[in-house]
């Protein structure tokens, strides 16, 4: 082998090494650092920051003390909570961002993001190109008012940009051909701020919110547990009580959230927590 062919493939080895140093300091960089804040009460939720956690596009399973059974259960408990007429903004379990109020500016930037998803939305009018794109239905055989199509691809970049043509989950209403699409889910990952939130989605618009104070029954006991004390319906929402009942505690679960309904007339109706249902 030539000089200058050995200078060539050590070069290009080199190359790599940095490449992969690179992605691995990138997906270390959007990994959370800290925990998220200890558990409150449900008034101080109310008036309290809080902080983000991690993307709905990672591995809800790999989260300490939490197996794959316990990540389904409550992702389909968190569909079940988004329901019309079940959810109460500041329930043990839920954290919304406070309402600001709102400005003209904040105004304008609200209907531009809702012009930049219809457009990006157009072509998953049919559901089929979502599919084909790689976009994954949670729970399709679980009834539910709307269907999460998600791209994990979309929520980790959304860990480090905005872009407001391309959301993290398309939602979905069922009817007897497929799917009709109804709107989209915005994420952002734990290490969020508020501020950071109303970059993307000005907060005197629209509400973001996290699912947090879940104490998870002893492992291997969910399918016999009390859920109306495990869970994110439960009773238990402190980690004092949670480890007085052997459970197993954690403060955020999921991502920051935010629905939005371009299709509906009113921004009252498009930045809904859920769908406006006729």
């Amino acid at each position: 082998m030539s000089a200058r062919s050995t200078f060539i493939h050590l070069a290009t080895k080199a190359g790599i090494l940095f490449g992969a140093l690179f992605l691995v300091s990138v997906l270390l960089a959007a990994i959370p650092g800290h925990r998220a804040p200890a558990p409150q009460s449900q008034g101080s939720q109310q008036s309290s920051s809080s902080q983000s956690q991690e993307s709905p596009a990672m591995d809800h399973s790999k989260m300490p003390g939490m197996d794959m059974d316990d990540a389904k259960a409550n992702e389909a408990r968190a569909v079940h909570d988004m329901t019309p007429g079940r959810m109460d903004a500041h329930n043990l379990h839920m954290h919304m961002t406070a309402m600001r109020t709102a400005t003209a500016e904040d105004t304008a930037r609200a209907k531009e993001v809702v012009a930049q998803l219809r457009a990006g939305l157009e072509k998953y009018k049919d559901y089929h190109v979502a599919l084909n794109e790689g976009y994954k239905i949670f729970l399709p055989n679980i009834p539910q008012p709307e269907y999460h199509f998600t791209s994990y691809y979309n929520g980790f970049l959304e860990a480090f940009s905005f872009d407001a043509s391309r959301p993290t989950s398309l939602l979905y209403k069922k009817t007897p051909g497929g799917y009709e699409l109804v709107g989209a889910m915005y994420t952002m990952p734990k290490r969020a701020t508020e501020e950071q939130l109303n970059a993307r989605v000005p907060l005197s618009i629209a509400m973001w919110h996290l699912h947090t104070n879940l104490c998870m029954p002893p492992r291997g006991q969910l399918g016999k547990a009390d859920m109306t004390k495990f869970g994110l319906k439960g009773s238990i929402a402190t980690e004092e009580a949670c480890d007085a009942a052997s459970g197993r505690f954690h403060p955020v679960i999921f991502g920051w959230m935010v629905h939005v309904y371009p299709y509906e007339d009113s921004l009252d109706q498009i930045f809904a927590m859920h769908h406006h249902m006729d």
